[in-house]
């Protein structure tokens, strides 16, 4: 390999790396990563059976709402996805090459892709934990599916996309067999991608691969979504141009909105433009300021 190729290789699997850890550092701040030996617990496939006083069995399953483990999916999605810059295994490929010459770290690659595989990408119902058969007592059809299958169903049939075909196939088994497949496989998802992207941190603190420090500081999650910040208000009638760029001056038809402007103007039939301009002594919460354009509802 020439300097050529070997500079591209290089900037390839950096872009791999670095919009990996702005995803997986997503994934981190999620809920369900609150609490780790949790997370744990819920990777591993969770059947409770009781025995009854009249000799029966009795079987509890018991996960977060579907809700919940649906935005942990969306969060984790493009790192599922062979397309995706940030696909787990394409992360482990760069690393593989960055850490060529560090035999221990080059083990850990191995076993974290062997069991990213074993656990995400099973090729056996065996390899899937377990598989679920149902047979329709009106039509006689039989229908069996693996976990795996099924959990994927429940991701790519009913959350992130509408695959028919994934639906089609698991629809025999109904909503309940795909949610409850999917949370093991989501949940292990996580702890693998954060597992991951702790041994990053630690790569990078060691020199051993030179990422941008931005990925690890920028903001990747919203911690609140109530804010409140001081602003200066300009108004113009409905049709005015707005700036073209938050430092453009403005023009004679945008009015300063202070205490002396009735405020009901703001809800008659004919609407309204406002401009806001942020405060350079109190920064929004978002990063940089600006000027934002707004038309009011009327009524």
């Amino acid at each position: 390999m020439d300097r050529g190729d070997s500079e591209r290789v290089t900037a390839r699997y950096q872009e791999y790396l670095e919009a990996f850890v702005v995803r997986a550092r997503r994934v981190e701040e999620h809920s369900l990563a609150a609490g780790w030996d949790a997370l744990v617990e819920l990777a591993e496939i969770q059947i409770q059976v009781t025995r009854l006083d009249n000799g029966g069995m009795r079987i509890r399953h018991e996960y977060p709402a579907e809700e919940v483990v649906e935005s942990a999916a969306a969060r984790l999605r493009p790192i599922l996805l062979e397309g995706d810059a940030c696909f787990y295994q394409k992360v482990l490929k760069a690393l593989g090459y960055f850490c060529r010459a560090l035999p221990q770290d080059s083990e850990w690659i191995r076993a974290a892709r062997d069991e990213w595989r074993t656990r995400v990408q099973p090729t056996t119902g065996e390899e899937a934990g377990y598989w679920v058969m149902v047979s329709n007592s009106a039509t006689g059809e039989d229908h069996s599916l693996d976990r795996h299958r099924l959990a994927m169903a429940w991701i790519y049939g009913d959350v992130v996309h509408h695959d028919a075909a994934r639906r089609q196939e698991a629809d025999p088994f109904g909503l309940v067999d795909r949610f409850r497949a999917a949370v093991p496989l989501i949940a292990w998802a996580m702890v693998g991608t954060i597992e991951l992207l702790n041994f990053i941190r630690v790569l990078q603190e060691a020199g051993h691969i030179q990422l941008s420090q931005r990925v690890f500081d920028e903001r990747v999650a919203l911690k609140s979504t109530t804010w409140e910040e001081n602003a200066t208000v300009y108004f113009a009638p409905v049709g005015t141009e707005p700036p073209t760029a938050a430092k453009t001056p403005l023009t004679a038809q945008w009015a300063q909105l202070d205490s002396a402007v009735d405020l009901s103007v703001f809800r008659t039939q004919s609407g309204a433009q406002l401009l806001r301009t942020g405060d350079e002594a109190a920064e929004p919460p978002e990063a940089g300021s600006g000027t934002s354009c707004s038309k009011p509802q009327a009524g």
